[in-house]
């Protein structure tokens, strides 16, 4: 992937963020997924008062691009609130991995430090759709 791709990823990830609600957590997450026609669809994380009913930035970017009829999801960028390099949760892993077990995930916090990994490294035997037989 190019860097520049990279860096707007990240930029565009970074600018979802801002529209985060975390009134309980604090912790603001933006992401931004790409697609394999160039298209980017933005999420941030929706937090509520039952906890179970929130959503994660990535999930949220997710389902945004799969509304809009495309599912061929090549890669994701997530960014936090903190230096710390934010990684997708264990729920937000499976969720990608259905869609593609080759995506790039661009992991970045507050700093600009970010690292790449392939979905399949963060969800090691991940169950897709072939687990079904």
């Amino acid at each position: 992937m190019k860097t520049e791709t990279i860096i707007s990823l990240i930029e565009t990830a970074t600018k979802a963020r801002s529209h985060a609600y975390a009134p309980y957590s604090h912790y603001s997450v933006g992401a931004a997924v790409l697609c394999g026609d160039g298209s980017v669809f933005t999420g941030c994380n929706v937090e509520n008062a039952s906890y179970p009913c929130g959503i994660c930035a990535e999930r949220t970017a997710a389902a945004k691009a799969v509304s809009e009829g495309n599912m061929d999801i090549t890669a994701v960028a997530v960014t936090g609130s903190t230096a710390e390099i934010c990684t997708p949760c264990g729920m937000c892993r499976q969720f990608l991995y259905e869609f593609n077990e080759d995506m790039d995930v661009i992991c970045s916090g507050i700093d600009g430090d970010f690292r790449i990994y392939k979905i399949k490294e963060l969800l090691p035997h991940g169950f897709g759709s072939s687990s079904l037989g």
